[in-house]
């Protein structure tokens, strides 16, 4: 018996090397089959093969060929090198090679994932996606093993999406980890995973997530065809694949859902929507995507339902509020005096007459420096990001003041509309886009421009379409069931419909209306 461990070097493969590849002929030489891989992944030295024999027999060499840290190295010395090695083969025809490994993968290894396979780059693939192959000297084919093994992070509470009540568990970089998430809550043999790749480079693998019987067919052919139609070297998130297959391309306003919780995926699939995740990334894609969604949060549905309708009429006041206030604050000072109280006036024209500057440049210095806060705060560690945030507006805000650079009033106006901005993390974006727009317009039409801004951004919100969905499809309703759980989250025994044209399928949520309170 011999055994010969190799660790040559192999790299990354350019467009000529793919060609190669693809034109590649099969040996049934093991050596040269050994000389080919480590030929193709050059320069990688994390590139494992492995020469061994049987011990009853010298005459059967085996190779197996691996990426060290994509792979459960216990699994194969315990699944494939062991049982190979302590076979007795003598009793089989080991003249013909196409029978003996046929005999090997359904007598021997140990492993469930096992596939024979004669296409070269099915081989190259397989290695890179972390899977073992194990050839025979004589045999122009290999066996795909599926013996993966890498560390995962560990279960834990969503970053971006706590919540008081309700479940604790978030996705993670792991794909096979968050679809278990799924079906550990959806028990259903309608629930189905469409698997694929994007990515002509990192061939990263995605899965396309819904219920077959509430899923509209249009939807899910609509996105399966997008997705086919992107040509990109790298995916590594869902918000690159959200960017590149949208709607509406260069609307500030998220056209797809992102969501990090597996109850929010659940939920969604359930109304008729069609998730994607993709390998590598915690957060899930969902479409379609309606404006309401960019209010509602996962803890509203596990609180008392007046709660939880008060809590997303905060959100919607705080949304209108945060881009309302500066535009209308600088309206009504340079235009309009007359609509401001004469006791607020004079408190605030006593307050701006030291400051040398008008007050639409007071308004931009103050936003402009507080979105500098709020960004330090995220990227800097988190023990110390809330308190220089905190420090830092109180110490610039008082300082700015007393130097006679801006008003108070603009420091209290400044003030309430970042804390409304804070209350729709998913609107941040798109919340200072549209307060920018109305300031500049409320600074040169007054008040006139405030409302032709509000004017534009409700025409603009209502052309808007979600994979052919209108995105302001509940707000615009005049159906009741569709406003159940829009700014307000009715009870559970009243919402008994899925949202039109969503759920249009099946609208129907079974037994929901059935459901009453106890008396």
């Amino acid at each position: 018996m011999t055994t010969v461990e190799e660790r040559p070097a192999g790299g990354n493969s350019n467009t000529s090397q793919k060609n190669t590849k693809s034109e590649q002929t099969l040996s049934t030489s093991l050596d040269e089959m050994m000389t080919l891989f480590r030929n193709i992944f050059k320069d990688d030295e994390t590139l494992r093969i492995r020469v061994f024999s049987n011990m009853f027999t010298d005459s059967l060499r085996f190779g197996l060929v691996y990426v060290d840290g994509m792979v459960d190295k216990h699994l194969i010395q315990e699944g494939i090198i062991k049982p190979v090695m302590a076979f007795d083969f003598t009793k089989k025809n080991c003249d013909n090679k196409a029978e003996l490994m046929e005999n090997i993968r359904t007598q021997v290894i140990s492993i469930s994932d096992v596939v024979a396979s004669e296409d070269f780059d099915e081989m190259i693939y397989s290695i890179i996606a972390g899977k073992t192959l194990l050839l025979i000297d004589g045999f122009a084919g290999v066996l795909n093993i599926g013996a993966q093994g890498w560390e995962t992070k560990a279960l834990a509470e969503p970053v971006t999406e706590k919540s008081v009540k309700g479940p604790r568990e978030g996705f993670t970089e792991s794909l096979l980890v968050n679809l278990t998430l799924i079906r550990r809550r959806v028990q259903d043999s309608e629930l189905k995973f469409v698997f694929s790749s994007l990515g002509t480079r990192s061939k990263t693998p995605i899965c396309i997530c819904y219920m077959e019987s509430l899923a509209s067919p249009a939807i899910l052919k609509e996105l399966q065809n997008r997705i086919e139609q992107i040509d990109i070297d790298l995916i590594l998130d869902t918000a690159s694949l959200a960017e590149l297959i949208r709607d509406e391309p260069y609307s500030p306003f998220e056209m797809t859902g992102s969501t990090e919780r597996p109850d929010a995926v659940v939920s969604n699939m359930m109304e008729g929507r069609v998730a994607v995740l993709i390998e590598g990334s915690p957060f899930a894609m969902t479409v379609p995507y309606l404006f309401v969604e960019n209010f509602q949060a996962s803890s509203d549905y596990y609180i008392n339902f007046y709660f939880g309708s008060f809590n997303r009429m905060l959100r919607v006041f705080g949304a209108f509020l945060s881009i309302s206030i500066p535009a209308l604050y600088v309206a009504l000072v340079t235009y309009s005096q007359e609509m401001i109280p004469t006791m607020l006036l004079l408190s605030i024209s006593t307050a701006r007459v030291a400051v040398p500057f008008p007050t639409i440049v007071e308004a931009l210095f103050m936003l402009t420096i507080f979105e500098i806060l709020r960004e330090a705060g995220e990227r800097i560690p988190t023990y110390i990001g809330q308190a220089i945030s905190i420090v830092g507006a109180l110490v610039l805000g008082q300082a700015a003041v007393e130097a006679r650079i801006v008003s108070a009033p603009m420091i209290i106006v400044v003030g309430l509309t970042g804390i409304m901005t804070l209350l729709n993390p998913r609107l941040t974006g798109p919340l200072i886009i549209v307060r920018t727009l109305l300031l500049g317009a409320s600074f040169f039409l007054g008040i006139y421009g405030y409302f032709l801004g509000m004017l534009g951004l409700v025409v603009h919100l209502m052309s808007l379409r979600s994979f052919g969905v209108p995105y302001m499809l509940e707000v615009g309703s005049i159906r009741p069931q569709d406003i159940k759980d829009t700014a307000i989250r009715a009870p559970w025994w009243h919402m008994y419909l899925r949202p039109a044209l969503i759920g249009a399928r099946n609208m129907r949520r079974k037994g929901s209306n059935k459901v009453r309170r106890r008396p």
